[in-house]
């Protein structure tokens, strides 16, 4: 990874499967990854995690809660609004916290269950942030490695400067540079990058 991100290695009791591998921690996304090595401190034992999608809040999330033998609900919005309330409660009483990954927290989150809508305001929040300079890089070159590719850093310093920062974009960017390379059978390098960019129109010549 480029030496610019900072780098945190999680914590020993964290557990060192696959996927943790790819847990990339920048500003962007260090509250929340605190907010889960300090689980312990929480006011109750659920939390709310937010933030874009393609962020890897996912990730972290699975990867705490399979550490802590935890619950987690993916899309916590589209629940079924008693289900969640259960499970609420039932966190509480086992100890074993409960993650609900939302794209809204409250009031955007509009609850019509009395009981769910206070328990979800006492309940804590964590956020992954849009992507900073380092975490936009690290994405770029973890997406070029998943496919075996080394990207050079004069290439990945033009992607980083020239494409719109978003979680999305660096994904899709490097597909298309991938595919780009693979039909012109082109050597990953910056000129290819910046023609395949181009090309699909991602950024202005």
């Amino acid at each position: 990874m480029s030496a610019g991100r900072e780098q945190i290695a999680l914590p020993l009791d964290w557990p060192q499967s696959q996927g943790d591998s790819r847990l990339i921690v920048t500003p962007a996304n260090r509250a929340a990854f605190d907010h889960f090595r300090t689980w312990s401190m929480w006011p109750v034992k659920a939390t709310l995690l937010t933030g874009p999608r393609r962020s890897g809040r996912s990730l972290l999330a699975r990867s705490f809660v399979e550490r802590v033998q935890g619950k987690l609900v993916d899309q916590a919005e589209r629940a079924d609004e008693e289900e969640l309330f259960h499970a609420w409660n039932a966190a509480q009483e086992s100890g074993r916290p409960l993650v609900m990954i939302v794209d809204q927290v409250p009031p955007a989150w509009d609850i019509a269950l009395p009981d769910l809508r206070t328990r979800i305001a006492v309940t804590p929040v964590a956020r992954v942030e849009d992507p900073d300079d380092a975490m936009f890089q690290a994405l770029i070159e973890l997406h070029f490695a998943d496919r075996g590719l080394h990207i050079p850093r004069e290439a990945l310093r033009f992607m980083a400067e020239r494409l719109h920062r978003d979680y999305w974009t660096a994904e899709r960017a490097v597909e298309i540079v991938d595919r780009f390379a693979i039909a012109e059978r082109a050597r990953l390098s910056l000129p290819t990058v910046r023609k395949a960019l181009i090309d699909a129109g991602t950024i202005d010549g």
